[in-house]
């Protein structure tokens, strides 16, 4: 019997901390907090997700104002002369002599537009003043 009473004492001594008079009150609190703290976590969190919907939303409509008004580059390859070619590299140290640095697509876009506001006889003019060369890649040797 003497095992009983001090199985019985220690289950008494587990027991004290848990049969408080003021833990169901303070259980029922912390509940409430609780609830409190997930109803706060979960509004948070759906105010973030609108934030980020909402960031989403206005970056997709300036994604497409900017797809619009992007410019679809077309890449080429063309064949020139050597003169011509070195005749682009001393424009591009005129235009560097002169503080503005170009490339030489610059320069050749440049150029289309100085042809394109030209007057017909202009134009013929300076086309024909431009040597004709073959088309296509060099044959290997």
């Amino acid at each position: 019997m003497v095992t009983k009473s001090k199985h019985k004492e220690r289950s008494e001594e587990q027991a004290a901390p848990l049969t408080v008079e003021a833990a169901p009150s303070s259980i029922k609190a912390a509940k409430v907090e609780m609830k409190s703290v997930k109803a706060t976590k979960s509004v948070a969190a759906a105010s973030k997700k609108d934030e980020k919907t909402s960031k989403k939303n206005s970056k997709d409509k300036k994604d497409k104002k900017d797809k619009s008004k992007k410019i679809k580059m077309v890449r080429d390859s063309f064949n020139m002369p050597e003169s011509d070619y070195a005749l682009i590299g001393q424009l591009k140290k005129q235009c560097l002599s002169a503080g503005e640095h170009v490339k030489k697509s610059e320069l050749l876009r440049a150029g289309l537009i100085a042809l394109s506001v030209m007057s017909k006889p202009d134009l013929l003019k300076a086309v024909g003043l431009v040597e004709k060369v073959k088309t296509g890649r060099p044959a290997k040797t």
